[in-house]
């Protein structure tokens, strides 16, 4: 097993032992259906995020299309405007999914959220994309989240 699938094996593993289910509300997602949204640590909602800490982000999905390449896209919105909102990997591939993506069938995607120190104190809406190779949402979620120190 290399290095990189022992990697996310854990992550994979330590967000589904911690992991709190998110009410999340689905924006989109036109070729794919989600089934649960779990962010660790997110005891109680919304989702309290501590400046200089990352998040474990886990999407259930089906996909209903087969895709060779899959792409996370994230944004915060604040006051109704999207700002790009930087993560690890977009690379959907390398969160969990085995690539390529099959229709009909259910994924575990998994990927980090970093609250960067300059962030700052504030109410948002997180929503996360992931696109197929055509560009299309497998997901899209929204769910609230509070920066705070």
């Amino acid at each position: 097993m290399a290095f990189r699938d022992v990697c996310t094996f854990l992550m994979l593993l330590l967000a589904l032992t911690y992991a709190e289910h998110v009410k999340f509300l689905d924006c989109g997602s036109s070729v794919g259906k989600v089934a649960l949204v779990d962010i660790h640590p997110c005891p109680k909602q919304p989702c309290q995020l501590q400046k200089g800490h990352s998040y474990a982000v886990n999407v259930t999905f089906t996909s209903q299309v087969e895709s060779q390449t899959s792409k996370a896209v994230v944004h915060g919105v604040i006051a109704g405007v999207p700002i790009p909102f930087p993560i690890p990997v977009e690379d959907g591939c390398k969160c969990g999914i085995a690539c390529p993506i099959q229709k009909q069938t259910s994924y575990n995607y998994v990927n980090q959220l970093p609250v960067k120190p300059e962030y700052p104190r504030i109410k948002l809406v997180v929503e996360w994309e992931l696109r197929d190779d055509s560009g299309k949402d497998l997901f899209c979620i929204k769910f609230p989240v509070q920066i705070v120190s």
